[in-house]
């Protein structure tokens, strides 16, 4: 273990002593405020909007409705609706494509005035019948098209239908919100007709790429500021319509105009899980060996734009079998778009794969993990190509030891712990591992310190704890000593924090521009008469200092080489991306979530005792922000196996529990104990560290894990989450 991989988070002491600036509490010189207000229908248009007392009212500055709207330029260049870099373009007409959907925005100078000005709008409009339910659209879906949305086929279709055992079952995952501590939020404004914008948003770069588009200017004439977020899980990948409305009233006024959304529209206008409805059918020999698999996804996307997401791809690969098929359809409702959600796509697919492997273990009288070591693929079947490396059948052991796995009993209702009923339950959770192109600064200066510049921001998984780590680890500055600037435009340019490829990506661009760097150093040393005569091959560089392999008592500190030269500063700027040998493997992070769940009969009260997550991602770089990750997915995962569903009341197309009174999600007493493992094995091919991603599949996995052990427990199945209370209170009978 290296010194620096378990050094403490190096934005902790801000963000704990509230000196960290989010988005929304930046110091901005004539600030105004402002707030949308929503429509009160599901699909129509509206018919007259009466905004003169809300104009007329005190210290209001404007009132912007699609009735007097200077449209940004980039609204009739976008026709095509397959584009999810082109949201709803707020304020365009009087159509009404959702509920809650934006229809004015209100701008005063004080936040108090603003609430006030915004109840006196009154809207009439001209209903048109919306649907909200999936079931009710399922007659229209379609295939979204691209590469990833394809149909797919390996052998024989459908071959599982002949198998000697054969499982259908269908699964449903419920419209699930992001709801991160941190609202929605905005501060714009234009200075010299170009944007500035500090905002909540998980790549700076794809924000000024899509205002840039929405406004017709280019992307590098566009200011963004993002360098702390309170959570995101997601939310914070799109532009959504609030900023856009923010940047227009700015424009307008000629003022900052800053915009936070309430926790209620946090349920209606950033997106969340999309509602998906999910058909397995699998088929094995009697000794447990899988002759066919068959995953079909249904799920829902916007009336103006589509989404789509890697749900059954997880099935392609996963498991060693010669005949798969997949099939994803998306069907359009009258909501927001949906967006990515932590472990997006995986996390739902694998509900439905991992429940669905669970239940023909059981049907095969098999030990659910045996049945998956019957099965192991030793290569991606889907890509014809090996893995760079799985260390899969290792987490398998290592959970199965600490959740004490030996205790389980394939019979459900068969363990009990006084009144309580014992189940063991567990799910095999992946992701791939990317690395997008990547440019880092790196900067000695004469003070000492190592300065690291990228955009990419760090919305928690401890980003810039990883950058000081990797920088301190190859230059041999100490950790204190490293200062990261990160989170804003005009920085090199980063990736969009997500998708698991941060610490590939950006951790890749470190460690190169840090040799690089370093190597640059020791050239400037061969200069210094202190090295006379000796070659740079016998240099080395630590500590903040120059020395000779074979004299060590030669040694020229960094500040002294930079004073003799004259120099404040010595940097180098690299762009890092993957290899060509890279793309000869098939690169992906494997997890298994183990879980001990106590069902009391009497009550389907469900207690998580104990759960353990083992994964392989390569080599860890900091244990404690990784051990946080795996927390935290673990988490989430309890959230989407028995708490969280959006509940729409479908007469009005409207949500019904938007608040946290009603979305239940989980707090400390739900979580009893966990434990993390990792394998902690260098990948050889995936970047110069080693790593694979582990965001996602911190998460993927966690819900059937659940699912299946309260099936062990109590011998009921639920295919349908969240796995409440009312699932569990019928009658519970011990099943073969």
């Amino acid at each position: 273990m290296s010194k620096t991989s378990n050094i403490n988070r190096v934005d902790g002491f801000a963000k704990v002593t509230g000196s960290a600036t989010y988005s929304a509490e930046y110091k901005t010189a004539g600030v105004t405020y402002a707030c949308l207000v929503g429509s009160t229908i599901a699909k129509g248009r509206i018919k007259s909007i009466d905004t003169k007392k809300a104009e007329w009212a005190p210290g209001v500055l404007a009132v912007i409705t699609h009735l007097n709207v200077e449209k940004p330029a980039g609204y009739e260049q976008a026709k095509q609706r397959n584009n999810l870099g082109q949201p709803l373009q707020i304020f365009k007409d009087d159509s009404v494509r959702y509920y809650d959907q934006p229809i004015a925005l209100v701008i005063a100078d004080t936040f108090e005035r603003m609430q006030y000005a915004a109840s006196l709008i009154k809207a009439e409009y001209l209903k048109e019948e919306h649907t909200t339910q999936l079931e009710k659209a399922k007659d229209k879906s379609r295939n979204p098209g691209g590469d990833r949305a394809k149909d797919y086929n390996r052998g024989t279709e459908d071959a599982y239908k002949t198998a000697e055992v054969v499982l259908e079952a269908e699964y449903t995952i419920p419209t699930e919100v992001h709801n991160p501590m941190e609202l929605a939020n905005i501060i714009a404004k234009w200075e010299n007709n170009k944007p500035i914008l500090y905002t909540k948003s998980q790549g700076v770069e794809g924000t000024r790429k899509s205002v840039g588009n929405v406004f017709g200017i280019p992307p590098e004439d566009v200011e963004v500021h993002s360098e702390y977020l309170g959570g995101a899980f997601g939310m914070g990948l799109h532009t959504w319509p609030y900023e856009i409305a923010a940047l227009i009233g700015s424009k307008k006024i000629g003022k900052p105009v800053k915009l936070v959304l309430h926790r209620e529209q946090m349920f209606t206008n950033v997106g969340f899980r999309p509602y998906t409805i999910q058909k397995m059918g699998l088929g094995a020999t009697k000794d447990g060996k899988l002759t066919g698999l068959s995953h079909e996804a249904l799920a829902m996307t916007s009336n103006y734009e589509d989404f789509t997401e890697a749900t059954v791809n997880m099935s392609r690969f996963m498991y060693d079998c010669a005949n798969v098929s997949t099939k994803y359809r998306i069907a359009e409702l009258d909501t927001c778009t949906p967006i990515w959600m932590r472990g997006p796509g995986e996390a739902t697919g694998s509900f439905a794969l991992e429940s669905a492997i669970d239940e023909l273990a059981h049907k095969l009288n098999m030990d659910p993990i045996e049945f998956r070591k019957r099965n192991h693929a030793e290569k991606d079947l889907e890509q014809n190509k090996p893995w760079s490396s799985k260390y899969l059948l290792d987490c398998y052991e290592a959970g199965m030891e600490r959740i004490g796995w030996k205790d389980r009993k394939n019979k459900p209702g068969s363990v009990r712990e006084g009144e309580w009923l014992v189940g063991y339950g567990m799910g095999t959770g992946t992701f791939g591992s990317y690395r997008n192109p990547t440019t880092v600064k790196a900067k000695f200066l004469a003070d000492g310190n190592l300065v690291l510049q990228c955009s990419v921001n760090d919305m928690g998984p401890g980003t810039a704890t990883m950058m000081t780590a990797i920088g301190a680890e190859i230059t041999g500055i100490p950790t204190e000593n490293v200062v990261i600037e990160m989170g804003r435009s005009g920085l090199p340019k980063g990736p969009t924090q997500g998708g698991s490829a941060t610490t590939s990506s950006v951790g890749s661009a470190v460690h190169d521009a840090c040799n690089l760097l370093v190597s640059k150093a020791l050239g400037l040393a061969t200069e210094n008469p202190t090295f006379k005569n000796i070659p740079i091959t016998d240099l080395t560089f630590a500590n903040g200092s120059v020395s000779s392999k074979k004299e060590a008592s030669k040694s020229v500190s960094l500040t002294t080489l930079l004073s003799a030269n004259k120099l404040e500063e010595l940097a180098v700027e690299n762009e890092s991306k993957g290899s060509e040998e890279a793309k000869k493997y098939s690169i992906y992070s494997f997890s298994v979530h183990f879980v001990k769940v106590l069902v009391n009969p009497n009550l389907g009260k469900i207690r998580i005792a104990h759960v353990v997550s083992c994964a392989d991602i390569g080599t860890v770089i900091n244990h404690k922000t990784s051990a946080g990750q795996m927390y935290g997915g673990a988490v989430g995962g309890i959230g989407m196996g028995l708490m969280e569903a959006l509940e729409i009341d479908h007469r009005f197309g409207r949500p019904i529990n938007n608040n946290f009174a009603d979305y239940h999600v989980p707090v400390n007493a739900d979580i009893e104990k966990q434990e993390v493992f990792f394998v902690n094995k260098k990948d050889p091919v995936s970047n110069p560290m080693g790593t694979k991603g582990l965001g996602e599949t911190a998460l993927v996995g966690m819900a059937p894990a659940i699912a299946n052990a309260v099936f062990n427990a109590t011998g009921k199945r639920v295919r349908d989450l969240p796995i409440t209370l009312d699932k569990i209170l019928e009658p519970i009978v011990a099943t073969s």
